[in-house]
């Protein structure tokens, strides 16, 4: 049996989850009718106190969304240089916002308001770009899934309201970073302009993220998703995997979590492993001995049965989900030769 933790996308539908998906009422989401496309997006919207929602394809559109409907060509979006949007979007920032950007380097990810502050241009500067969005990533994925608090993302949200600064939530699991800090997503609302939820990491959904907002921009970034081809019919087969996700599957990422940190503990004794980043939700980077290469060891890994994702020359990740179970933990502790 293969333990595929190369990330926590790769998990199947439960069959509690496929019941809902084939019982679902549908319509044409196009012409707006889908009942089961509009109760998702009022249910994540309400979840994070927000006004409306926009069900799409993935949490790279929902960004790349938000992104097109705030920013205007040259102004200026300040992220980590570890961020999602800047990194793993296909050069979408440049691409569809045609934005500038100001790449900081925060604590393994995670950007504060002082950073912010100091890296806002003077908008009588005619040299510089506009600077217009601050986009937070919560959790990092890079920074081996670290969170913010809402007191950090409290300070962030002053400065970004001093200045007239959007300030957007890349939650791609942003649930993982709530389940450990107990706190409330409805306080997520009152900070941030847009969110953007994905559904089909840890929460277990096959496909889709939603994106939160305002009516008038939601209303926008309906447009922008017709002209990026994200316009899709009976997508209630789909919107109720999230619905299904969003009602039982959030609770358990607490487990997920426990299931790393054992494999931290796993992982910390072996000779090949000399660091770790701090496992705080599901996520585990650790870096390898001098001269070893990533990719090499992936496959060292494959031929034990253990999928795992290159995160670097010298750097792997691996990533618990719905699927991996305990049972399947005890499995990687002997694959390991603990």
């Amino acid at each position: 049996m293969l333990l595929d933790l190369r990330s926590d996308t790769v998990t199947r539908p439960t069959p509690e989850m496929l019941y809902a998906m084939m019982t679902a009422p549908l319509g044409d989401d196009v012409f707006g009718d889908d009942p089961t496309v509009k109760a998702l997006e009022a249910l994540a919207a309400s979840r994070f106190s927000m006004e409306a929602g926009l069900f799409c394809a993935s949490g790279t559109m929902t960004n790349q969304i938000a992104l097109t409907v705030h920013v205007a060509a040259g102004d200026e979006v300040i992220c980590d240089a570890l961020s999602h949007i800047y990194l793993y979007e296909g050069g979408g920032l440049m691409a569809n916002a045609r934005a500038s950007v100001r790449l900081l380097t925060g604590d393994r990810g995670r950007i504060s308001a002082e950073q912010i502050e100091d890296a806002i241009n003077n908008p009588a500067d005619i040299h510089l770009p506009t600077t217009r969005l601050v986009s937070l990533e919560n959790t990092m994925n890079k920074g081996g899934g670290c969170y913010y608090r809402l007191p950090e993302i409290a300070a962030i949200r002053e400065v970004c309201e001093r200045h007239g600064l959007i300030l957007h939530l890349d939650g791609a699991r942003v649930f993982n970073a709530l389940v450990e800090t107990g706190e409330s997503p409805t306080e997520y609302g009152r900070h941030f302009d847009s969110i953007s939820v994905c559904l089909s990491k840890g929460l277990g959904a096959p496909v889709g993220s939603v994106l939160l907002g305002t009516k008038p921009f939601i209303e926008k970034a309906r447009r922008v998703r017709k002209r990026m081809g994200g316009g899709w019919r009976q997508a209630g087969l789909l919107a109720a995997a999230g619905i299904h996700a969003l009602e039982n599957h959030v609770e358990r990422l607490k487990e997920d979590h426990r299931r790393a940190r054992a494999i931290e503990a796993v992982l910390r004794p072996l000779p090949e492993v000399i660091d770790i980043l701090p496992v705080e939700t599901n996520i585990v980077i650790f870096q390898l001995a001098e001269g070893m290469k990533a990719t090499e060891y992936v496959q060292q890994l494959k031929e034990k049965g253990i999928l795992a994702a290159p995160f670097g020359k010298d750097k792997v990740r691996l990533v618990t989900h719905l699927d991996f179970t305990d049972q399947h933990l005890s499995m990687l502790n002997e694959r390991m030769g603990q």
